[in-house]
């Protein structure tokens, strides 16, 4: 297995079980993309497609995605963009740096969920807001 360099589009409604690498399968009914690890690694790697996850970008020809595929749970760890279908390697996170940026993932996620409205605000199953409490203010 070697690293792949470019992938092309391939359209789908439902994204095959086995992928091919080099290939970005597209399912804009499930607003999902796949493709296999770009490393070689054989993973497949699912990115979803929404404002809080991946933003594709089809000029007609290729594709691109944003933010980078960050491959934190596969041993390759590997990192890239995909840019009009180029592979763009980027440097490897250390540990710390995976953890803030699954925390800022999360954080983004329950934002657009609406479970946290602003700082100190969080939301019940109800959707009513719920303000903690500030014991001490700044004068």
């Amino acid at each position: 297995m070697s690293r792949v360099t470019y992938v092309r589009p391939q359209f789908v409604d439902i994204i095959p079980s086995d992928i091919t690498d080099g290939v970005i399968y597209v399912s804009i009914k499930y607003r999902t993309a796949a493709h296999n690890c770009c490393c070689g690694c054989g993973h497949k790697v699912v990115t979803p497609i929404s404002p809080t996850d991946w933003q594709l970008i089809y000029n007609g020809v290729d594709i691109s995605l944003s933010p980078s595929i960050g491959n934190w749970s596969f041993e390759c760890l590997s990192h890239y963009w995909i840019k009009a279908g180029q592979i763009r390697w980027s440097y490897r996170l250390t540990p710390d740096e995976i953890r803030r940026s699954r925390d800022r993932d999360h954080q983004a996620s329950q934002i657009a969920a609406g479970e946290i409205l602003d700082k100190g605000e969080t939301t019940d199953q109800s959707g009513r807001a719920n303000r903690k409490h500030r014991w001490f203010r700044r004068g």
